[in-house]
């Protein structure tokens, strides 16, 4: 009896002991008579409330790209469009020139030369006392659309025909001599204008840029264009069936731009050499 007696009075001991040790290493998050600890957890707001905020900061940083990418092509489109401006105020330069040359060196329209319609007389008397004979637009017209020379340009001015030959491919910058292949390309143009054009007057037409000229060689742009202009009407005359009494020059410098100067595509287009064929015809060689 007293052996069991010692063996009850030392289990509830070891009950209590470990319920208490239980009690300690128990987590303290629980225990309502804990005072939280300076070093806390902090508390951050609910996923609901964060989600909303982050997408107003996506949607404003969207917004300000788009509307740098609306000012970027404004002032692009304010760009192309002075230069539209630009060549528009030079086509109508061009055109009002062109008036007045005509009106100056014809002041006086011939009647049409009877039986033969789609030309004009003139009372400008030629070297042989006969009337000079114009061809009319659509004469002219019709034989430049018939013109070949692969990668020139010609267009219709009025009365007459315009073709463009640009300077970079018959002069180095700067430059009154011929390169080795201007050559070939004005014994095909003026191929062409033998055949199409046969004894008809063409003005050698001198054009450049607005950049500054290089080198001491040329005062002026006018001077550059004029020694081109000179260069071709040599070659022309001495290598080709045109002839002399067919031939003139006229020097522009840079007052004639055919497109805007403000680009580099623009000012080598306006460095040119135009040969103008006018509707009269000269005496014949």
């Amino acid at each position: 009896m007293s052996g069991g007696y010692k063996m009850w009075t030392k289990r509830p001991l070891q009950i209590l002991l470990i319920a208490a040790a239980l009690l300690l290493t128990s987590g303290c998050s629980n225990n309502p008579f804990r005072t939280a600890g300076i070093g806390g957890p902090v508390q951050m707001p609910p996923a609901a409330v964060m989600a909303p905020a982050a997408e107003n900061d996506q949607r404003s940083n969207a917004l300000d790209r788009n509307n740098q990418e609306l000012e970027s092509l404004l002032a692009r489109s304010r760009q192309e469009s002075k230069l539209l401006e630009d060549e528009v105020l030079v086509l109508r330069e061009q055109l009002s020139s062109t008036s007045n040359q005509l009106s100056i060196s014809r002041p006086v329209t011939g009647s049409a030369l009877p039986g033969s319609p789609g030309t004009i007389t003139s009372p400008v008397q030629s070297e042989a006392g006969t009337p000079a004979v114009f061809a009319s637009a659509s004469t002219m017209q019709a034989a430049a659309s018939q013109l070949a020379m692969p990668g020139m340009q010609s267009r219709m001015d009025g009365s007459v025909v315009r073709i463009e030959i640009p300077s970079d491919k018959l002069f180095e910058s700067g430059s009154a001599t011929l390169m080795p292949g201007a050559a070939a390309i004005l014994t095909t143009i003026a191929s062409e204008v033998d055949r199409l054009f046969p004894d008809h007057f063409v003005g050698i037409e001198g054009h450049t840029d607005t950049e500054p000229l290089s080198g001491p060689t040329w005062t002026s742009p006018h001077q550059l264009s004029s020694a081109r202009a000179a260069t071709v009407f040599e070659f022309l005359t001495a290598r080709t069936s045109v002839g002399h009494g067919q031939l003139f020059l006229v020097a522009h410098g840079a007052n004639h731009p055919i497109v805007s100067n403000a680009t580099a595509a623009g000012r080598a287009r306006n460095r040119r050499i135009e040969l103008v064929v006018y509707p009269e015809r000269s005496a014949p060689n």
